[in-house]
């Protein structure tokens, strides 16, 4: 009888660890905020920084405040996350149908190796001119740029999670009389759902930086345009609240995707450890 006791006590300080610890993380987040923008208000009062290379925090967080108020900025932002959006979900379809394709193939994996290790490596922004030719400054450009970058976040891990299947769970079903399609949803999928998770979480944070650099260097409308037309016209506190703006869309797309993985993986072994650890 002694042992179920230990267990359940064991069990219970487990359960009761997330709320000792998710508070003390939180705190100390908020610690690393607050210093960081101390230290940031400092170095330009105290002419370590030239203020109009760098600008106090206070007057960059009133600028931000300022441009939470104007029409023009929800209108970049939208333009930044339209572009963010319909680039990310382009590179996941594309991504999650060649990876479970070329993945489920040994001889397609040895046939394209050579070539995904060639165009894997290849950075985005050297693609830039070829956009700009296509497409101008529009749209396209970004979105060229931004499914290309996310494609390989996704598609490698789609690889890896397929290469992962169980190959006795595999000749369990075929033994079981399931088809290809069966095999791919009941097996095939649940083990590569992990990976793909991932490198749709690595994707949403790449196609951001993916869009405010199109955006920045091509000249397509969104956050980044703001940011370089407030560089240019030497709105220095502007420049910076947008910068400051673009870094709060990361925070909150990267909490939205740990969101929906926890939500979409709360089966896994992996996400049932972080509640229970």
């Amino acid at each position: 009888m002694t042992a179920p006791v230990v267990t359940a006590s064991a069990s219970a300080g487990a359960a009761r660890k997330p709320g000792r610890k998710g508070p003390a993380r939180q705190l100390l987040g908020l610690a690393g905020i607050i210093i960081f923008l101390l230290v940031w208000e400092l170095i330009p009062r105290a002419g370590i920084v030239e203020p109009r290379f760098l600008p106090p925090a206070s007057e960059v967080i009133a600028a931000l405040a300022r441009d939470f108020g104007l029409t023009a900025f929800w209108v970049a932002v939208g333009e930044t996350m339209l572009a963010w959006f319909l680039g990310l979900l382009m590179a996941i379809v594309l991504a999650v149908v060649a990876g479970f394709i070329i993945g489920s193939s040994s001889f397609l994996r040895k046939f394209t190796n050579s070539t995904v290790e060639f165009l894997r490596p290849i950075p985005s922004v050297a693609l830039i001119p070829l956009a700009v030719l296509l497409f101008g400054v529009k749209i396209e450009s970004s979105l060229m740029l931004i499914v290309y970058a996310s494609f390989w976040q996704v598609f490698i891990q789609v690889l890896y999670g397929v290469a992962d299947v169980d190959n006795v769970a595999m000749q369990t079903a075929r033994s079981y009389g399931l088809g290809t399609a069966a095999r791919i949803r009941h097996v095939v999928f649940p083990t590569a759902l992990p990976y793909l998770m991932t490198g749709v979480r690595l994707a949403a944070s790449v196609a951001l930086i993916l869009a405010i650099t199109a955006e920045l260097v091509i000249g397509s409308p969104g956050l980044g345009h703001e940011i370089a037309l407030a560089q240019s016209g030497g709105a220095i506190s502007g420049m910076y609240a947008l910068v400051l703006a673009t870094g709060l869309i990361g925070v909150l797309i990267n909490l939205l995707m740990r969101f929906i993985e926890r939500r979409t993986l709360s089966w896994h072994s992996s996400v049932r450890s972080e509640v229970i650890v």
